[in-house]
Parts: structure tokens; C-alpha cells; sequence
């Protein structure tokens, strides 16, 4: 078991989530770039994660990168965990929902914004609350 408040088995996580989010976020899966359904969604509102709720990322915070993902330039505080992640060959971080541990992507830091950031997450693995 994990060392998130949300703790839930693996079955309860695939039947909640559906297959494609489940592959997302309990698998590290990747969805394809420029396929999300907010890549390019820029209302005001919150992103949450979509498998418990969590507020992750503020609408304000949100950017076109044209990488074909979501891009923030900041989490709100506290919602996000960073994970040294060296898998493919190269060195990344790897950002986790603080509170169920549920994979959201990568962060780098190449982002145009004064904090330098950018929070590459995949649609799949987030909910958008007007």
C-alpha cells in the first residue's frame, strides 16, 4: 500500500475510473498528444484529479504550449507530489495527485511564465470544474 490518505484496491480503482483513465492514472500511461479533451479548454474553473477529487490546478494557471497536453505553470499548493522519474532514458519529474497517489504526468522546466514551469498532464487523468 501506498502512503496517500485515498487508498482504494486495484479493482475499486479500474471500476471507477474506466479502462482508459485507469491506464492513466494507476499504469503511467500516456495519452496521445493533441487527443485530450482539454488541451486546448481554457474556462475559468478548477481541474481536479479524476480519481478523487483533489483540486489540483487553477484555469488561470493554464497555458497553450502546443505540446498537445494540458500545461499549468503552478499545482495549487500541496495538491501535487514530485517523483524523481529516470524511466525512457532520460531524467524527468513526475507529478502524483497528494492525495490518492494517481499519476497526472510531468513536470519541466522550460515554461514561458515567470515560474518557469510547465505541468504537463493528461486530460484523462483530470476532471474540469466550471
Amino acid at each position: 500500500m501506498s502512503n496517500y490518505p485515498i487508498q482504494k484496491t486495484e479493482a475499486q480503482w479500474r471500476e471507477q475510473l474506466g479502462e482508459a483513465s485507469y491506464k492513466i492514472l494507476r499504469e503511467k500511461g500516456t495519452e496521445r498528444p493533441f487527443t485530450g479533451s482539454y488541451n486546448l479548454t481554457f474556462e475559468d474553473g478548477t481541474y481536479c484529479c479524476m480519481g478523487c477529487k483533489n483540486k489540483l490546478f487553477e484555469s488561470t494557471s493554464k497555458f497553450n504550449s502546443g505540446c498537445g497536453w494540458p500545461s499549468f505553470d503552478q499545482s495549487i499548493a500541496g495538491s501535487v507530489t514530485y517523483i524523481k522519474d529516470t524511466t525512457l532514458g532520460m531524467e524527468r519529474t513526475e507529478i502524483v495527485c497528494s492525495n490518492c497517489g494517481g499519476h497526472l504526468g510531468h513536470v519541466f522546466n522550460d515554461g514561458p511564465t515567470n515560474t518557469g514551469q510547465r505541468y504537463c498532464v493528461n486530460s484523462l487523468s483530470v476532471d474540469f470544474e466550471k
